[in-house]
């Protein structure tokens, strides 16, 4: 007899499901040896954006730091279209092994509403952060006859119909803005939808339409040339760009707060650590001097939440979407 003979053997069954284990674990990238080595080549950071825009340019930032963090490249890949869907149903089928990230934008929460069937299913992506968080800014022509929020508000009571607003779009943050506004206080206003932001905030500037909900960015600079007036930021604290410019909630609706936001996300198989090892290095560059300082003069408010936290704000900003979509009967143009 043997010193190993009371050892049983595993069955032929039991071998099968080891190896096929092992496979699984080593196609995901699974090992703690894996993990200990990422990142070990260039990481993409997907933008489902067109080069140029906000979520790109704070992009570009994050991407840059985050290289020096993780010790490699990251690198942008602008897969624009289909309002942000295209990119992120890249991301969503791609290998879950921490080499591919989404970084998206509000979007990302009101798509779902109105695409009537999204090509990933919002399972697919794993929330990692909430980046940034930036206000819009109520404008209006340099010599409108709205003296204030107060004042349009009054003037849209009394001419139902009458009153115009642009945006960028159907379904982007700046018609939800203003839709929230009309649909809080009851109002009858006119929605002119433009192909993007520039055009409508050109139509404001020239007196073609009333007023438009525009980021802090692209507004900001041109109240300060006196060529637009500002009413209010949606956001629950006054705009450092704008500090004289009341909020929302201080001049007519004490619970308005919205924001456009940034975030965020992988594959939904990547493994806790890798999505711990990410959400680490952005959190870390979100509180540097330089990264905070280039957000604040694109507007934006650096947060890096964990991933729960983030969890959490999208299921906010879906549910509340969802609800102002629906009563406004908004569909993509």
């Amino acid at each position: 007899m043997t010193m190993f003979s009371s050892r049983r053997r595993p069955s032929p069954r039991g071998v099968s499901r080891l190896r096929r284990a092992l496979l699984t674990a080593c196609a995901l990238g699974l090992s703690p040896l894996a993990h200990a080595a990422f990142p070990e080549r260039v990481i993409t950071m997907v933008v489902p954006y067109a080069p140029g825009g906000a979520a790109d340019a704070l992009a570009r930032v994050v991407a840059a730091r985050m290289s020096v963090r993780l010790g490699a490249t990251v690198i942008i890949d602008n897969r624009a279209g289909a309002s942000g869907t295209i990119g992120a149903s890249f991301v969503a089928k791609a290998a879950p092994d921490g080499y591919t990230m989404l970084y998206d934008a509000t979007p990302y929460a009101t798509n779902p509403h109105l695409f009537p069937k999204l090509p990933f299913a919002p399972t697919a992506l794993r929330p990692v952060s909430l980046v940034a968080q930036t206000p819009n800014v109520l404008i209006v022509r340099k010599n409108a006859p709205f003296k204030d929020l107060a004042d349009l508000i009054k003037q849209a009571k009394a001419r139902p119909g009458k009153i115009n607003f642009a945006s960028g779009g159907a379904g982007t943050g700046q018609r939800l803005a203003a839709e929230l506004l009309r649909q809080k206080l009851g109002l009858d206003m006119v929605h002119v939808p433009y192909k993007s932001g520039g055009p409508a905030i050109t139509d404001v500037v020239g007196g073609q339409v009333d007023f438009m909900f525009g980021t802090v960015s692209a507004t900001a600079p041109l109240v300060q040339g006196g060529k637009l007036r500002a009413l209010a930021v949606s956001s629950r604290e006054r705009a450092a760009a704008l500090p004289r410019v009341p909020t929302v909630a201080e001049a007519a609706l004490p619970d308005f707060e919205v924001y456009e936001w940034n975030g965020l996300f992988v594959p939904a198989r990547t493994p806790d650590e890798l999505v711990n090892k990410l959400q680490g290095a952005l959190a870390d560059t979100l509180k540097e001097d330089e990264v905070r300082k280039r957000f604040t003069e694109l507007g934006a408010t650096p947060i890096g939440s964990t991933p729960a936290q983030f969890a959490d704000y999208l299921r906010q900003e879906n549910a509340r979407w969802a609800e102002v979509i629906r009563k406004g009967r908004i569909q993509l143009d």
